[in-house]
């Protein structure tokens, strides 16, 4: 089930995306992610129209939005590959006509993932944060 998210889903979100940034990005140290997560808790996810995908009451993974731009899209690391992100993202797709996002260069199956899922590159750039490369992509229903 996909519903919006509430106060209560908070910290399980916080703990989603810690845990999956730290696995998808090992390329980016730690303690970037460590010095991220008071933020995503009372400023990223809260600005953003937020979305969890449950299995069972238990939330599995979420997708933030903010207008076209897809802020976040984690799904809990025991819960990979079992289709619920490409469902979270299809949840979107429904309801927009074009989704652009940001993704490292290095993180090879998030890149896949969204070519897989329609998504083009349009564009490489440097983040400024992490002086790593990330790509800028997007998808445009047809």
């Amino acid at each position: 089930m996909i519903r919006p998210y509430s106060d209560n889903d908070i910290d399980t979100l916080v703990d989603i995306w810690y845990k999956g940034s730290l696995q998808a990005h090992d390329f980016i140290d730690s303690s970037y992610w460590e010095s991220k997560l008071q933020e995503m808790k009372e400023k990223y996810i809260p600005m953003s129209e937020t979305h969890v995908m449950t299995r069972q009451k238990k939330v599995v993974g979420f997708i933030s939005m903010v207008e076209d731009y897809l802020a976040a899209l984690f799904v809990d690391i025991t819960y990979q590959n079992m289709g619920a992100g490409k469902e979270l993202l299809n949840f979107e797709k429904r309801r927009r006509n074009i989704i652009q996002l940001k993704v490292y260069k290095e993180n090879l199956s998030a890149v896949r993932f969204y070519e897989k899922n329609g998504f083009t590159i349009k564009k490489e750039l440097t983040d400024e944060q992490t002086n790593k490369q990330e790509y800028i992509m997007e998808w445009i229903k047809k």
